[in-house]
């Protein structure tokens, strides 16, 4: 049986589509998709060839955080990492991004890109409780972060270590280090004679309680 509709109805317009004239809130032309490439100012002898591409969302472009791969793909590119793969990580629209900046750069036998949902298990393609995580720029919307911090709960086992870095963006950004003091021992990176200029929040190293 059908319940009565009690509800009285909206006025004439009311659940039309809310439309802003353009003269008002003018489009925003995205960035067409390109090519670049990235050295670290000569750390890389080899330079990373990376693919921006704004279709599926600003993780596309070059910021530390996975997204094309940044920061995972200069690791397997100038470090000596041991044992592959190096696994990095994002949402599902950023995999094809991340698959195409390894395959561009010729290290499908040493980095692996999967997506890891924040607050979500942590899938079978991720390794438990990896010896060395990197989270680059991961602190940039509030609500999720009890998201990352369970994820990172989850991921980080005794012998693990969470090197953490991001750029202070808004006061809220600190309250993150204050959950993240909470459930894991954090020291603060004091050594990077670049902290002050490039206002890095924190840059820590971070091991479970």
């Amino acid at each position: 049986m059908e319940q009565p509709d009690d509800r009285l109805p909206a006025p004439d317009g009311l659940n039309d589509d809310f439309e802003v004239s353009e003269s008002l809130v003018p489009m925003r032309d995205l960035k067409a998709a390109e090519q670049n490439t990235v050295s670290f100012d000569g750390l890389l002898a080899e330079p990373l060839i990376l693919k921006e591409d704004l279709k599926e969302g600003c993780g596309g472009q070059l910021w530390p955080a996975a997204g094309g791969g940044l920061v995972g793909l200069a690791v397997a590119r100038g470090c000596n990492i041991g044992k592959p793969p190096l696994y990095i990580t994002d949402q599902a629209p950023m995999l094809p991004l991340m698959e195409t900046n390894i395959k561009i750069n010729n290290l499908a036998s040493t980095v692996v890109a999967g997506v890891l949902n924040w607050g979500e298990p942590i899938p079978d393609l991720i390794p438990s409780h990896p010896a060395v995580i990197l989270a680059a720029d991961c602190v940039y919307f509030e609500p999720a972060f009890p998201l990352l911090i369970s994820t990172l709960v989850d991921l980080l086992g005794p012998g693990s270590v969470c090197y953490f870095c991001f750029k202070r963006r808004r006061r809220a950004d600190l309250r993150f280090m204050k959950m993240a003091r909470k459930a894991f021992e954090v020291d603060i990176v004091t050594d990077d004679p670049d902290a002050e200029a490039n206002v890095i929040g924190s840059e820590s190293t971070a091991q479970p309680q």
